[in-house]
């Protein structure tokens, strides 16, 4: 009976508890579900099927309203990352972004955002945050063709034949990210 009291003193007490376990293992899935406790080390995520596949074809638009097409691209090492502007992982990758396009852009490597956001609060943040690569407005088409895109920031490295190399989900630091660019522009 006591706990029957509580419930009824309490009616909000199980939502608030089922909320706050849905907002831990969305943190958990978001923020890198990867991350081994043993080492801290990131371990990558496969690609969504176990054979190396091409990456899938599109044409988006970017922030000045040209079409944009990864075809444009061909040839380039391509880190295509799915992000938005409320997604504060996201915005942690930035900078380390910013700085890899600077570092390898005249190597062969080409970021690219695709931002799963309203396209004026994509371009606004772009321009503030000084990003120096690419930033087209994703679609839900887009999404799917790349495997379904459950939690972001998620980002595929492609190789200069445009075959998908991996796939991260969640946040990663840029000496991750550097090392899986670092030997497909040698």
């Amino acid at each position: 009976m006591k706990s029957k009291k509580a419930v009824e003193r309490f009616p909000g007490a199980y939502v608030w508890i089922i909320g706050a376990v849905g907002v831990l293992l969305s943190g958990y899935f978001i923020l890198g579900r990867s991350e081994s406790a043993a080492t801290g080390a990131l371990e990558p995520s496969l690609p969504p099927s176990t054979e190396v596949r091409h990456a899938p074809e599109f044409t988006l638009t970017d922030m000045n309203g040209r079409q944009v097409s990864l075809a444009d691209f061909r040839g380039k090492v391509v880190v295509l990352d799915f992000w938005a502007t409320w997604c504060p992982p996201c915005k942690r990758e930035i900078p380390d972004f910013i700085e890899l396009q600077s570092q390898y852009g005249s190597k062969g490597v080409q970021i690219i955002g695709i931002g799963l956001d309203e396209p004026e609060k994509l371009k606004a943040f772009a321009i503030s945050h000084g990003m120096n690569y690419s930033v087209l407005m994703g679609t839900d088409d887009i999404a799917i063709k790349y495997g379904g895109i459950s939690g972001i920031p998620t980002t595929f490295i492609i190789d200069r034949s445009g075959k998908i190399v991996n796939r991260f989900e969640g946040f990663r630091s840029k000496d991750v990210f550097e090392g899986e660019i670092r030997p497909l522009v040698l």
